[in-house]
């Protein structure tokens, strides 16, 4: 079975999102082992300098490194200058990534400032959701109801319309 770490900065703070989040968990967990790690997110001045944000990032992808590293792992980030796909596309490259041996896909959100170049680099695939910005707490919970609908796509499931 093909784990999904979720690496995100920060936590869900509203219930109502770490209730969806639950619930997605749940589902996803018929199809893959679900790990969410939540990273903490680094404090900045309320006008943060251009070396601040960067430091901070740097600090975020250092702590990320711990899972983004390694044999048998598929990194794909999220961020604003990724690719656009649809959710057949996702479901495809999935299981490509189990067809081609890797048995970890990493799915990281950023912070607000986004992710460092140094995790983006390390990345296989980069991911947009969309050219409209979203809260970081809804992204993540879009995000696993398009991880669980491309895994009901593969299994042919009415699921998906």
């Amino acid at each position: 079975m093909i784990r999904i770490n979720l690496i995100t900065v920060g936590k869900l703070k509203e219930k109502y999102w770490r209730d969806a989040a639950a619930e997605y968990s749940k589902r996803l967990s018929a199809f893959c082992k679900l790990e969410t790690v939540e990273l903490n997110e680094y404090r900045l001045s309320d006008s943060p300098s251009e070396k601040e944000i960067l430091s901070a990032l740097e600090n975020e992808g250092n702590a990320m490194s711990k899972y983004t590293d390694g044999n048998g792992v598929y990194n794909i980030a999220m961020c604003i200058e990724g690719r656009q796909i649809s959710s057949e596309e996702l479901s495809a490259k999935i299981d490509e990534c189990g067809t081609r041996g890797y048995s970890t896909i990493n799915f990281i959100i950023g912070s607000s400032f986004g992710i460092a170049e140094s995790v983006k680099k390390k990345c296989d695939f980069k991911l947009s959701m969309s050219r409209m910005t979203f809260p970081h707490q809804l992204a993540r919970v879009m995000l696993l109801e398009q991880v669980y609908r491309g895994f009901q796509i593969s299994n042919h499931s009415k699921y998906h319309k």
